[in-house]
């Protein structure tokens, strides 16, 4: 008895448990969708182990969150960081944006290899977590090269072949880039039979669907098609209206997404907030023309009569835009002619001394081609469209972006200020969705949708991805003009139960690791 009474009379921190970090006087949002409330969370060895009003805990150390938002890390499910994990390892454009966990392979490219790939990024040990799609463009051309013809029975199996190892090895689903050679070349039954391999694994179908202006209705019906056909989860990427032509579409297309999902088709979409894309020159080009490597597309293009069937498709598609010149294609980065970078075509024709026609501005996409290409950054959407995608309640957000090397080339800014550009302007200054349904989009929806199951939440037993930020201060700062900014009010990270983020800054801490899909044993 004397010892129970003992027990009681000490002070209640003697009955504290020990924790790593603890958060305090926070204003939680969970990632559910439901109201923030106020609570503290206790992080111990990588996982939440506490969280609501009261918790007893004393901790080595102590954030005290007063005043703040403390959520779910954000999952980013469309970016491509192969081949740039290493400039960067620290992700400083991610994570200073809120992403713990990027989903990489989007488009149709990634690395065939995907054993090889998560191990590589576990030695390499970056800032944020990855997981990784298998990528049917660079499936294809392991194979066939980018040949512009239909698989052969003996091709088709070897491509079952690697998505398959693909699946067991860890990747989240299958993608496609149906713009990008070899995708446009593929026929639909080709992706359901690859689809349907993914599907075994509980894998997701990812699409840069085959066209995103014109023909985006047919091109979304394909998507369902695809996901119905295979019998798994459909992620319609970058869901957008390019083309001033196809301004207001979305009352069309976002009604399609609704009425598949009813049907009982899982099909979600994700979107980036900006009226601008960004991919490569290449786009501009007749898919044909793009067949068999840089030296065919060389040889192609010197050619009197394609230099002429090419011109004739560039001006046609300004025509249907209703523009007179090429001031809506901006260069991101020209490895020949840096000056290039940040100055539209129409620009750069210009500046190399031609007349201010379209025609010349043609032959200017032409030469850029023919020395390699660049990347560019697309202006051509409408706010409105991209305000009505928004309210969608099963969109997620992605950055489309990669690790960004900070002030290298003219990027699009999406890849440093995609979150914090939906907290600020679409949340806290335009209204167009509230603050809990912004953070549910950003993480526990991407977390059902590709299956990675300790994350998106805050909860007792997941993972110890958690941000908090200032919801009054939170801010993308990166412009098309200046797009080397990180954005602000992000004041504390946690990856993997570990500070990497303190004070607004960067701690050097690299904690991410690899993260794996449902078909590994």
């Amino acid at each position: 008895m004397k010892w129970i009474l003992l027990l009681l009379s000490l002070p209640s921190f003697a009955l504290a448990q020990d924790c790593d970090i603890l958060i305090t006087n926070g204003k939680i949002i969970d990632g559910t969708g439901n109201s923030w409330y106020y609570g503290n969370v206790a992080v111990k060895n990588g996982k939440i182990i506490a969280i609501g009003r009261q918790v007893n805990f004393i901790a080595k150390k102590v954030i005290d969150a007063k005043g703040l938002i403390v959520a779910p890390g954000f999952i980013d499910v469309h970016t491509h960081l192969e081949g740039d994990e290493a400039k960067d390892p620290n992700a400083t454009n991610f994570i200073l944006d809120g992403v713990t966990t990027c989903i990489t392979g989007n488009c149709g490219s990634s690395e065939t290899d995907i054993y090889k790939y998560l191990r590589y990024i576990d030695s390499l040990k970056l800032s944020i977590n990855v997981a990784a799609l298998i990528g049917h463009n660079d499936v294809r051309k392991a194979v066939m090269g980018r040949a512009n013809r239909d698989a052969t029975p003996e091709e088709m199996q070897k491509m079952e072949a690697t998505v398959d190892k693909a699946m067991r090895d860890g990747a989240v689903g299958l993608s496609t880039g149906l713009i990008y050679i070899p995708g446009t070349y593929t026929k639909t039954s080709e992706i359901i039979g690859l689809a349907k391999i993914a599907s075994k694994y509980n894998g997701v179908y990812a699409s840069h669907m085959r066209d995103e202006g014109d023909s985006v209705i047919q091109a979304i019906n394909e998507a369902l098609t695809i996901g119905r056909e295979a019998k798994l989860p459909v992620q319609i990427s970058h869901f957008k209206l390019s083309g001033q032509q196809n301004w207001g579409r979305s009352k069309i297309t976002v009604p399609m997404i609704e009425k598949a999902r009813q049907e009982g088709i899982d099909v979600t979409i994700d979107q980036y907030p900006y009226t601008a894309s960004s991919t490569s020159i290449s786009t501009l080009i007749p898919d044909e023309i793009l067949a068999d490597g840089q030296d065919s597309i060389k040889a192609r293009l010197q050619r009197p009569e394609i230099k002429k069937q090419v011109i004739t498709h560039i001006q046609e598609r300004l025509k249907k835009r209703k523009l007179k010149h090429l001031s809506y294609a901006v260069v991101a980065y020209y490895s020949p002619d840096t000056s290039y970078n940040g100055k539209s075509i129409e620009q750069i024709n210009l500046m190399k001394g031609r007349k201010h026609k379209s025609k010349e501005e043609a032959l200017t996409v032409i030469d850029i081609m023919i020395n390699g290409g660049a990347s560019a950054v697309f202006h051509g959407m409408g706010e409105e469209d991209v305000k009505r995608i928004m309210q969608y309640p099963f969109n997620m957000f992605a950055s489309d972006a990669t690790i960004r090397t900070f002030g290298f080339g003219s990027p699009h800014p999406r890849g440093y200020g995609t979150n914090a550009r939906v907290l600020s302007k679409y949340v806290r200054e335009e209204k167009v969705i509230p603050l809990e349904e912004a953070i549910r989009r950003m993480t526990s929806l991407p977390a059902l949708k590709f299956q990675l199951k300790d994350r998106g939440l805050l909860r007792e037993g997941y993972a110890a991805d958690i941000i908090i930020f200032d919801e009054k201060e939170v801010k993308d700062l990166s412009t098309f003009e200046k797009p080397h900014a990180y954005s602000k009010g992000f004041h504390f990270v946690i990856v993997n139960g570990v500070l990497t983020v303190e004070d607004e800054k960067h701690l050097g801490i690299r904690a991410g690791k690899a993260l794996f899909g449902a078909g590994v044993k």
